[in-house]
């Protein structure tokens, strides 16, 4: 017979189930819910007990097994008096490591230290209003940086807010700064929520526009051309043919490896992408999982490659004994991974020889997905050779219009009604 509480109010021995010490408690309730109870870690790093309800007996048991396993892990359970930077230490080291990239983590953690912190950390997690989110908002967007980190005042001669009679600089935070501050505490609070931890996320109800963007469709075949024209000496040419023809990314380009690279099959594999993380350069996996990509290569971009492995061999052995073979395909000249702010040392001055001042290296992707749509090559498929991850990407770069298409478009519809 099912065990209920006695007119005391106390519950019956044979209602628990009978578990090893430390391994918590099973009973059920008067209403025939089930509870279960442990001891388990909390965030002050002391131990206290936790109480559960679950629908049935197994329930109740998967539930508190999961609270123990946590609780061995080191995953404290939600306490009552958690503050924002408690829970932001926590989900960075239990939640964002396990499931970001290095480049993301990295990122994240300088907003929780600059940012998130410093103006929230004390706060109650379980406090925490739309109001103070959006008072923290506000200031940030207008609080000037150099009067804040103290930058002017720590220069040898102050020009600026520090200086006698100079008027504030007003250097602010970015929009883009801005919005991803905001959205580093919103998907911190999100987890929260998740975990039940929270019973909403307070950082969803503050809206911080995204900034506007030019977006640049890049290049006309023309210019694409001459640049290629003009590109032919540089070390680098097969690294602006595969840009222009596959709208690789530059770290996906600077990762390329000789492995990865079929030219007799015309193949190339996009699997890893060279970034600076905690201070060294890493090949990490690419930015989505649509980044990951087999691409057909054109004749254009397979000569390009065979000459470029050629002029490789040479720079190797010209470099002896120095050279360290990575195995990679645009390593720097001494076979190492290119640190890819380098890559401006090839780029700019290519560039201004064109007469390209003010196009970007990441341009050169932008020139690729227009110049394949208008070759009418279908949006689904110029998505999947560029990596985006939402063919709404590929979209937006091409909604740009330019003049001439305009001119090209109105006249048919002349035309038409003509």
């Amino acid at each position: 017979m099912v065990g209920s509480r006695n007119d005391g109010g106390s519950r019956r021995r044979n209602d628990r189930s009978k578990r090893a010490n430390g391994d918590g408690s099973i009973w059920q309730r008067k209403d025939g819910r089930f509870a279960y109870a442990a001891y388990v870690l909390s965030t002050d790093g002391t131990y206290k007990r936790v109480q559960g309800y679950a629908k049935d007996r197994d329930d109740a048991r998967s539930k508190l097994n999961k609270l123990l396993a946590d609780s061995d892990r080191g995953i404290p359970v939600a306490s009552e008096n958690w503050r924002v930077d408690e829970y932001l230490s926590y989900w960075l080291e239990h939640v964002v490591k396990a499931e970001r990239r290095p480049k993301t983590v990295q990122g994240y953690e300088g907003v929780v230290r600059r940012h998130l912190i410093p103006n929230l950390g004390k706060k109650r997690l379980g406090k925490l209003t739309a109001r103070d989110v959006r008072t923290f908002i506000t200031r940030i967007r207008q609080e000037c940086q150099c009067c804040k980190n103290g930058t002017d005042a720590g220069r040898e001669r102050p020009r600026c807010c520090a200086a006698p009679g100079k008027d504030c600089c007003r250097t602010t935070l970015s929009p883009r700064m801005v919005q991803s501050i905001h959205a580093v505490l919103r998907n911190a609070l999100e987890s929260a929520t998740r975990e039940e931890i929270i019973p909403r996320n307070v950082a969803k109800l503050v809206k911080v526009s995204p900034p506007r963007y030019a977006v640049n469709r890049g290049l006309d075949v023309p210019q694409a051309k001459r640049l290629l024209k003009l590109s032919r000496d540089d070390r680098f040419h097969a690294l602006y043919v595969l840009a222009l023809c596959l709208g690789l990314r530059r770290g996906e380009l600077l990762g390329l490896r000789w492995q990865d690279i079929d030219l007799d099959a015309g193949r190339l594999e996009v699997v890893h992408t060279l970034q600076r993380v905690g201070g060294a350069l890493r090949l990490v996996p690419p930015k989505t999982d649509d980044s990951s990509r087999t691409v057909p290569l054109p004749d254009l971009c397979v000569k390009a490659l065979r000459e470029h492995r050629k002029r490789q061999f040479a720079e190797r052995s010209d470099a002896a004994p120095d050279w360290e073979e990575k195995g990679l395909v645009f390593p720097s000249r001494r076979g190492t991974p290119l640190e890819p702010d380098n890559l401006r040392r090839s780029w700019e001055p290519l560039r201004r020889r064109a007469g390209l001042d003010g196009v970007r290296f990441h341009d050169l992707r932008h020139t690729c997905v227009t110049l394949l749509l208008n070759l009418d090559v279908p949006p689904q498929v110029v998505r999947e050779i560029v990596g985006h991850s939402d063919i709404g990407v590929t979209m937006t770069i091409y909604a740009h219009a330019s003049l001439d298409d305009k001119r090209r478009a109105l006249g048919r519809l002349g035309d038409a009604l003509g």
